[in-house]
């Protein structure tokens, strides 16, 4: 490259292009599709993320139930009798809860489990 460095390079880039002034126009062209790309996946992130928090469905449309004994279960999950728990989703036997004022949530519990220490009721299905 010899002692000219950068100069030697962004010349040489010039003539390959047609000129300094084509250089110039091509590199803020590039720059610029740049930023707009990365502006628009970041409208598109802040989209899902926004219509994400509106699909989740407020506690107060929930249905609350009780615990109706105290203890510890496998999942870390420790109630005492009349904590507030709301059922967010159910799929077979596994259901999604979360209890109320606790920062580690959600927990996932068996509906079995759950039927014997709260007021929650397995939904019998009629085929």
């Amino acid at each position: 490259m010899g002692n000219l460095g950068w100069y030697q390079l962004i010349t040489t880039w010039s003539k390959k292009v047609g000129g300094p002034k084509t250089l110039l126009l091509l590199i803020a062209a590039g720059g610029y599709a740049i930023v707009r790309s990365v502006e628009a996946g970041g409208k598109k992130v802040y989209r899902l993320v926004k219509d994400k928090r509106k699909s989740d469905k407020p506690k107060s449309n929930l249905e609350s139930f009780v615990f109706t004994e105290n203890g510890i279960g496998e999942n870390g999950l420790s109630f005492s009798k009349g904590d507030k728990f709301f059922i967010v989703a159910i799929h077979d036997d596994a259901i999604l809860i979360e209890k109320e004022n606790d920062d580690n949530n959600p927990y996932f519990v068996s509906a079995k489990w759950l039927q014997t220490l709260s007021n929650y009721e397995i939904e019998k299905k009629e085929v």
